[in-house]
């Protein structure tokens, strides 16, 4: 081949191998970034590659829901009583209860000021001055058909956990189911039905989660799970 040969036809190969190289170059980086992305998505979404079931969130804790007013209109999450009390879905279960909040919040004696409120209802009560068993005792007195024990001091130490709530040793005992409820939720309850001046809630409980993916669970939007 002539030097003059050489002068065009290597041009033309070094060109084409550009083209070639550049359209393996873009081709690759392409699938990397569409690699990486797809990673990315998965590590990020909760119900996706990472394992998460509504049966591992659920942990045989109980929830309810509130029907109205539309402001608390969310899933809640409740630990049930440790060894005393009845169970919900057995003992207590309805798809329109009233939850209200009793007076005096405590709960610590049977003289209720909305004792006919009360009576065949949940009693939204405040955790202190006395044992979980007896604000269950003093609202089965009235007539109550459950109770939800929540946190009101945010000072305190366990505020953000749920407790465990266990029998005071005592030879009594109570029939009706007791629940704790998170104190940030309990406080927002008990706000929202104050200021809207609601004398109850109305709830659905116990909601059966089993088959509901964890992303369709209607959280509060300030306690996620």
């Amino acid at each position: 081949m002539t030097r003059h040969a050489l002068s065009v036809v290597v041009p033309q190969v070094l060109r084409i191998w550009r083209r070639q190289a550049g359209l393996h170059f873009v081709v690759s980086t392409f699938c990397w970034f569409t690699l990486i992305s797809f990673v990315w998505c998965g590590a990020n979404n909760l119900h996706m590659n990472d394992g998460v079931r509504t049966q591992d969130i659920i942990a045989g804790d109980v929830f309810f829901e509130i029907l109205e007013p539309s402001a608390l209109e969310y899933t809640y999450r409740l630990r049930p009583a440790k060894d005393f009390g009845g169970t919900f879905g057995i003992s207590y279960k309805s798809p329109q209860g009233k939850l209200v909040p009793a007076i005096p919040a405590d709960a610590c004696s049977e003289k209720f000021e909305n004792a006919d409120e009360l009576e065949g209802n949940i009693a939204l009560v405040e955790r202190g001055h006395c044992s979980f068993l007896t604000k269950a005792i003093n609202v089965e007195a009235i007539g109550g058909a459950a109770i939800i024990v929540t946190e009101y001091d945010t000072e305190i130490d366990d505020f953000d956990y749920y407790i465990e709530m266990v029998h005071d040793n005592t030879d009594r005992d109570t029939d009706i189911p007791a629940g704790f409820l998170h104190g940030k939720n309990g406080i927002i309850i008990r706000q929202t039905l104050k200021k809207m001046n609601l004398p109850y809630a109305i709830v659905n409980i116990p909601v059966n989660l089993t088959f509901i993916q964890p992303h369709m669970i209607n959280q509060p939007p300030w306690l996620p799970w």
